[in-house]
């Protein structure tokens, strides 16, 4: 486990107080029961924003706090816990990292300020396909100019009905597949012949397909340099991927901790089935998992704030095993609940969805496994 700072401490606990007492999983509930349109509740996110949340990973010329992606993950495994929807690792994490890591100056002032503010939600539109390929990139940004043409469309854009600003993964050159000739844009929500279809995912979370209908853009959109944009899409998206694998780090600890309670109180056969030598293994594997899960995640966070190199890999481990354990746990809730886990009323079925949709989102398990050994050499 991670040494935290004063400051970490600090945060984390006003997270997990904030998270509970306004942000419980019956919250979540009922915006699903209400079939919000953007997929989180946007004035829990307006609160959350004005404790510093959206600005945790911002330097504090641009209105964040600069206190680094360990303690953006601490917020997260907090949000998990309560399966609190909002676009912090869209906009806050991943949206806001693409800038950080690779804006010009006036691209950080125009937008880092609002989205450590929360007001203007940025997000990644990177995946064309039923599955995550970030270098399979077909969307056309063709030269016009001083600018650029882009014609195609990006699928499971998270938020991409909330989001204020895209940021468009495009090919200049090559063919889909190749790393070289991947161009970053900046593009605006409002931009013409741009549209958004709402998708409908298991987990009720925000999310839409983006069409981008030979939309203009200028040379001042482009995010980094022409043609090179894979190495900064890496980066962002293992700082998002470590971000997500940190909610689901939480969201895994809390189904097991309701797991466990239920072990202790039902009473079965005159006993509680938590005496049962079989339930015992299995909770004991449980916690084993989420000890080592927890020790993969902090690892990754803490590689990315230290500039690590073997950052990406680290990053591949932590998702990897953080997607194996809540499928895990995810599963045991359920069964170990019985028939109510069965059933709408329980929030087993909450937490269930939940890790179906974020372990394959930027990369399921076996995806970062195969990126794990071909950075390991094999």
């Amino acid at each position: 486990m991670a040494v935290l700072t004063e400051e970490q401490t600090l945060l984390r606990d006003a997270a997990r107080t904030w998270t509970r007492e306004k942000s419980p999983v019956s919250a979540f509930r009922k915006l699903r029961d209400a079939g919000s349109a953007l997929g989180y509740d946007a004035a829990a996110f307006a609160e959350m924003a004005a404790m510093g949340w959206a600005g945790v990973i911002i330097p504090e010329v641009y209105g964040g706090s600069d206190f680094g992606y360990l303690s953006l993950g601490l917020i997260l495994e907090e949000t998990g816990r309560t399966l609190t929807a909002s676009p912090l690792v869209a906009s806050a994490l991943a949206g806001a990292s693409a800038i950080v890591l690779g804006g010009a100056e006036g691209q950080k002032q125009a937008w880092l300020p609002e989205i450590a503010a929360g007001e203007a939600v940025a997000t990644l539109a990177i995946d064309e396909g039923p599955h995550h390929a970030p270098e399979k990139v077909a969307l056309a940004a063709s030269r016009n100019g001083d600018g650029f043409t882009l014609t195609g469309t990006k699928t499971f854009v998270l938020e991409g009905m909330a989001a204020d600003l895209f940021v468009v993964s495009a090919r200049t050159a090559g063919e889909s597949g190749a790393k070289e000739g991947i161009t970053l844009f900046l593009v605006p929500a409002d931009a013409a012949a741009l549209t958004r279809k709402a998708l409908k995912l298991a987990d009720s979370r925000g999310a839409a397909v983006v069409a981008f209908d030979k939309v203009q853009v200028g040379k001042d959109a482009v995010l980094g340099e022409v043609g090179k944009g894979w190495d900064l899409l890496e980066k962002t998206l293992d700082r998002a991927r470590a971000g997500l694998a940190a909610e689901m780090l939480g969201c895994a600890l809390q189904a097991f901790e309701t797991t466990l309670d239920y072990l202790k109180t039902r009473v079965q056969f005159g006993q509680v089935i938590g005496a049962f030598q079989t339930l015992q293994h299995r909770a004991a594997r449980m916690f084993t998992d989420l000890e080592l899960a927890r020790s993969c995640v902090e690892a990754a966070l803490t590689a990315i704030d230290n500039g690590s190199p073997d950052a990406p890999e680290l990053v591949s481990l932590a998702k990897a095993k953080a997607g194996e354990v809540l499928h895990l746990v995810s599963n045991e809730m359920v069964q170990m609940h019985g028939g109510i886990g069965m059933t709408d009323a329980h929030d087993a079925g909450l937490y269930l969805k939940r890790a179906r949709a974020a372990e394959i989102t930027f990369g399921g398990p076996s995806y970062h496994r195969d990126r794990y050994a071909r950075l390991q050499g094999y």
